[in-house]
């Protein structure tokens, strides 16, 4: 297993600037007063393909040697890992195929369309989406691109908080959402090298609280097929991700569904900006956990924008 490093994020930033955004960071006054710590929102949302994940996967598109991108790449993900990849093999003129549950989100599968990828659709369960992942690559020789698991992927991901600690001096936290692990991951491995005293919480739905629960037992233990609204966050750890959670993640909180869905809406009617369930967790804990954060300049990042507008969860 190959562990990224610092130069790794590096080389990562130099590849894949002509085709991702630097994201602006926003504050709100009524947040701040709020939560009694002063937040700073950096924007995945306004990224590319509206998903920091155009990132990880630019970089493991773009790092391909050209007889590996003559077959092209593909992947899992129940939707923004999909439509990135499939962004960024767009951009570099390659295929891309994507194995996607049946009940993600239309807005995404018509995203990954739109980029120029294949969907094939697989059951909502972790077993059913490697299965029929396995049937994709054996059918068309592509480059397995991991959502999460992967050192390209992941030092893709590190170049966000790279940025957000260029934007912001004195960072005494950063949260940010965990599903499999893959922008924490990128996160510790970039914190723990430009700024090794800011501490790093994860933010869990409580109905997809297997990263929680691995911290605490000190191993993964991952869960089949959770149940929650914020649809990017159901997948498990892995081995590689693990590594940077068990080694520099402070502390993994969780918030309720109400608690999420409260949090989403606040930053729309606040903020004015368009967020996605999955990156409304962070902001969910924050206010949960008022003694953790008060008094701190905590960076919080905002995942993704990739909502479906006919199916918003106050609806």
């Amino acid at each position: 297993m190959y562990i990224p490093t610092f130069g790794d994020v590096v080389a990562a930033h130099e590849r894949i600037r002509p085709y991702i955004h630097r994201t602006p960071v926003l504050t709100s006054s009524f947040l701040n007063g709020l939560t009694g710590a002063e937040l700073f929102f950096k924007c995945e949302n306004f990224q590319k393909a509206a998903a920091f994940k155009a990132r990880g996967a630019s970089n493991a598109v773009f790092g391909l040697t050209d007889a590996q991108a003559a077959k092209g790449v593909a992947t899992h993900s129940s939707g923004n890992h999909g439509l990135c990849l499939s962004y960024a093999a767009g951009r570099r003129g390659i295929p891309c195929t994507v194995v996607m549950p049946r009940t993600a989100p239309q807005a995404k599968k018509d995203a990954v369309k739109g980029y120029g990828g294949r969907v094939v659709e697989c059951e909502p369960s972790t077993s059913s989406r490697e299965a029929v992942f396995a049937e994709v690559v054996a059918e068309t020789g592509a480059e397995f691109v991991h959502p999460y698991n992967d050192p390209r992927v992941i030092a893709g991901q590190a170049t966000c908080s790279r940025e957000l600690s260029e934007q912001v001096e004195g960072l005494d936290a950063v949260v940010a959402p965990i599903g499999g692990g893959g922008m924490v991951s990128g996160t510790c491995l970039t914190l723990s090298n430009v700024s090794p005293k800011v501490r790093i919480y994860a933010a869990e739905p409580k109905q997809a609280d297997d990263a929680a629960r691995s911290f605490r037992a000190g191993r993964i233990i991952a869960d089949d097929a959770p149940e929650t609204v914020a649809d990017g966050l159901k997948v498990p750890l892995k081995d590689l991700t693990w590594h940077f959670v068990q080694r520099h993640v402070t502390d993994i909180l969780t918030a309720e569904e109400d608690e999420i869905v409260e949090a989403m809406k606040l930053i729309w009617k606040r903020m004015k900006i368009v967020m996605e369930p999955s990156s409304a967790v962070p902001l969910a804990t924050i206010l949960k956990n008022p003694e953790v954060f008060r008094g701190k300049r905590v960076g919080v990042i905002v995942t993704g924008g990739n909502v479906d507008l006919d199916k918003l969860p106050w609806m």
